[in-house]
């Protein structure tokens, strides 16, 4: 629980029990107006005066908020489930379910917030314990939190970022906190017809890009994107935009590789949205080295200041754990700015074998930072091999690598050591120990059926769990029914001595 200023002491938040919208003039009632019984007597507020004061006549302007018969908002008190739930459904323009599935034991039909906590229930925002919706328990800030995020479909961390001036996970949160919250959180709503306010060349293959509202789903699509976001001199957008945590609607935009001296314009949805130039900082990356006999990964580090935009983007954060964090407006964390690491996908890397010719290795999707590591691995071509012994250098047109070369050694291939059927189209297979990395990436097996039929299965993307990774058959085949394969690697990434399943 927090204590606002005295001087906005007689500010409370609605108590959304069905008043009017009051005019903003009486939002300025005397403070008198707030007893001592009101008044939250806990930890202080970092919000501000005018904070709480904006973020109430905002509300109070859309209708969200509404005044005591006493003509107070009251925003020092406490706020409960009830009134929460009208807050957010009111806010977030919310719908549920005709008819309502979830019964409240301890709310009767004609009460004023049955409708609201109906809504909130059943779309999975708010819970219910033993049947029971607890209309007047006090909402702590780790509630209000995770209500927000589902209401906005946002994820935990950015929601909790624009809480953290009033935000301790075992408070009670002021109607003036909520108040603030669900001000910031509004402008967070997806918009179709959003447009770009600013757009900024953070590397020469990263653009910042802000709106001035987040994009539907739709929009961030990455056919959707490529078709939307049109530059000149033929830069192009290489992967979908993603939105930064703990942004309002700032995306890490991967392009192409900037080339110095152009002066680029960006085209978004047919208009004019900005200009930049290229920029030539390249990502600063640590070492190179041999992971596999065709594979190699380059390594980043954090505490150089450089993250890979896995961890700093709101569609990833909730997997990431304690590796998610926030960066600013200026890219800068804890006092360090970083370099940021865009979208790998479609990006190659030079390299070279002593006294040879280069050879060009393609990036191999989904690798670049897992485990909590930022090692994005590439790949030689089909039937290619790293030889043992000899000294390869890596070099590239977006990284600059301090350590770029390394000696290969000869790396046993993986074993497989048994597979599992999941569906008709789907099995699992396991390894001989876990690989503690995304060594299945790329990588397929075929299976072959008793007749000689024979089916391919390709690795799904992210699916591992420790030496375990689903593998998805291709070309719309199907196994048979009760159907014993035996699985083979395609090419020497693993072997796999007489594995066999049985179909389902």
């Amino acid at each position: 629980m927090k204590l606002a200023s005295k001087k906005l002491g007689a500010l409370m938040v609605v108590a959304t029990l069905g008043m009017s919208s009051l005019p903003f003039a009486v939002l300025h009632v005397n403070a008198d107006a707030v007893t001592s019984k009101n008044r939250i007597s806990a930890s202080s507020t970092n919000l501000t005066d005018l904070e709480i004061q904006q973020a109430i006549e905002v509300l109070a302007g859309l209708g969200v908020l509404h005044g005591y018969k006493d003509q107070s908002m009251r925003a020092n008190t406490q706020i409960n489930r009830a009134e929460l739930a009208k807050m957010v459904v009111l806010t977030f323009k919310l719908q549920g379910k005709t008819e309502s599935s979830t019964p409240f034991s301890d709310v009767k039909p004609n009460a004023w917030y049955h409708k609201y906590a109906s809504v909130l229930v059943d779309l999975g925002i708010m819970e219910v314990k033993d049947g029971k919706f607890n209309p007047n328990a006090a909402v702590t800030d780790e509630e209000l939190v995770q209500v927000v995020s589902k209401a906005l479909k946002r994820d935990l961390l950015s929601v909790k970022y624009w809480a953290n001036n009033f935000y301790s996970a075992s408070g009670s949160a002021s109607r003036g906190e909520v108040a603030s919250l669900l001000k910031t959180a509004r402008q967070a709503i997806p918009s179709e017809k959003a447009k770009i306010t600013d757009v900024k060349s953070i590397n020469n293959m990263t653009l910042i890009v802000t709106f001035d509202a987040p994009l539907t789903a739709e929009n961030e699509a990455f056919a959707k994107a490529k078709e939307d976001f049109v530059f000149n001199d033929e830069l192009t957008l290489t992967n979908m935009p993603r939105l930064k945590t703990g942004s309002i609607a700032t995306y890490i935009v991967p392009t192409s590789v900037q080339q110095l001296g152009i002066n680029y314009t960006l085209k978004y949805k047919g208009k004019n949205a900005g200009t930049f130039a290229a920029n030539e900082t390249k990502v600063e990356m640590t070492t190179t080295s041999q992971v596999t006999s065709d594979t190699f990964e380059i390594e980043s580090l954090k505490a150089n200041g450089v993250t890979d935009y896995g961890y700093v983007i709101s569609a990833y954060s909730g997997g990431r754990g304690a590796n998610a964090f926030v960066l600013d407006e200026n890219e800068s964390a804890n006092g360090m700015t970083y370099q940021i690491i865009s979208s790998m996908q479609g990006r190659y890397v030079t390299i070279t074998p002593e006294g040879e010719e280069a050879i060009i290795a393609n990036y191999v999707p989904f690798t670049q930072s897992t485990d909590g590591k930022a090692e994005p691995k590439f790949r030689l071509p089909e039937g290619q091999t790293l030889k043992p012994g000899v000294k390869y250098t890596v070099t590239s047109d977006w990284a600059i690598i301090d350590n770029p070369t390394f000696v290969a050694t000869d790396i046993a291939s993986l074993q497989i050591t048994g597979a599992e059927a999941v569906s008709e189209t789907s099995l699992e297979v396991t390894l001989a120990q876990d690989p503690g990395d995304e060594l299945f990436s790329g990588r397929s097996i075929e299976l072959t059926a008793p007749n000689g039929d024979k089916l391919v299965a390709s690795y799904k993307y992210s699916s591992r769990k420790n030496a375990v990774g689903v593998f998805d058959i291709q070309n719309n085949g199907k196994m048979d029914a009760e159907t014993t394969y035996t699985v083979e690697p395609v090419g020497s990434w693993a072997t796999a001595s007489e594995v066999t399943f049985t179909s389902r």
